[in-house]
């Protein structure tokens, strides 16, 4: 069982790219639940596949009477419905015991999120004119919503960090880690007509490396870049609650209704815990549950 633990904790970080830190903090909580397995009525258990419904159901009523904070008893069991979904993915499990688990909810404010016709709008509001700066501002808020990024992570951006020929950006996150993010096609046309029609005209100094330039020919920021989404917000009547990380938040939740895997928006999003990704699930439950009712 340990070997096929380790096959996982391998996956994780070959596929996803996830740190180390990241990596163990999923090697701890599976680590718990081996330790639960062995020290318990399951010790007799010698292979993954005999784990039940009922053995997990009685695991998680272990750790809740621990006295672990709800989002971390979310974070053990969102790690262990991840493993078994890696086993059942590969045959190593004939059925997921954790399918019907739910995880616990966290008592979290939920993040606001743009539908998909107020985000359409947003996007479209700087391609309503071709200056230098309306061809930035096109690029920025495409690249904002498609791709999920920070704020600091996009203003961050320089040119060694994008392979225009394959699609990918090469974004370094809060853990000092790059991760690879995939860019689509409307993404790409957008970078290309700014980098090809915009930025040289707001460079001053031609060693500059950001992609993303102020007025003055220098790294935008943080404040700036909240501005210019305040700006368009506004003119497309959104509202003053909008700010780049709404874009963020819509980014995972519409991903998430389009049927992308948690695991999958976790590593997109930079998410340390997956639990933290799980928010976005409760999110759609609520628009659902709202919309029949």
């Amino acid at each position: 069982m340990e070997e096929t633990l380790l096959a996982f904790l391998n996956f994780l970080q070959e596929e996803y790219k996830y740190s180390h830190n990241t990596t163990a903090a999923y090697r701890n909580d599976l680590n718990q639940f081996v330790k639960f397995l062995k020290n318990g009525q399951y010790a007799q258990l010698s292979n993954w596949a005999d784990v039940t419904p009922e053995v997990v159901n009685d695991y998680v009523e272990f750790i809740k009477n621990k006295s672990y904070a709800s989002s971390s008893v979310a974070r053990k069991v969102a790690a262990i419905k991840s493993f078994f979904n890696y086993l059942h993915a590969r045959s190593l499990a004939p059925e997921n015991p954790t399918t019907n688990i739910d995880s616990p909810r966290v008592k979290k404010r939920l993040p606001k999120t743009l539908s998909l016709t107020d985000v359409e709008r947003l996007l479209k509001a700087p391609t309503l004119k071709s200056t230098p700066k309306h061809l930035r501002d096109a690029a920025l808020l495409t690249m904002l919503y498609m791709t999920g990024m920070r704020v600091t992570e996009v203003v961050s951006l320089q040119y060694e960090d994008i392979d225009m020929a394959n699609n990918l950006l090469y974004c370094l996150g809060k853990d000092d880690q790059k991760r690879e993010l995939p860019f689509d096609k409307v993404t790409k046309k957008a970078l290309h007509n700014y980098l090809e029609k915009g930025r040289p005209y707001l460079v001053k100094d031609t060693s500059e490396q950001a992609i993303f330039l102020n007025h003055r020919g220098q790294q935008l920021t943080r404040q700036g870049l909240w501005l210019i989404i305040k700006a368009y917000a506004k003119q497309v009547n959104l509202g003053a609650s909008v700010t780049p990380h709404t874009l963020r938040h819509s980014f995972a939740a519409h991903k998430l209704e389009s049927g992308s895997d948690l695991q999958e928006v976790q590593h997109l999003l930079g998410h340390a815990n997956i639990s933290t990704t799980q928010i976005y699930t409760q999110l759609i439950d609520e628009e659902k549950n709202n919309g029949e009712s």
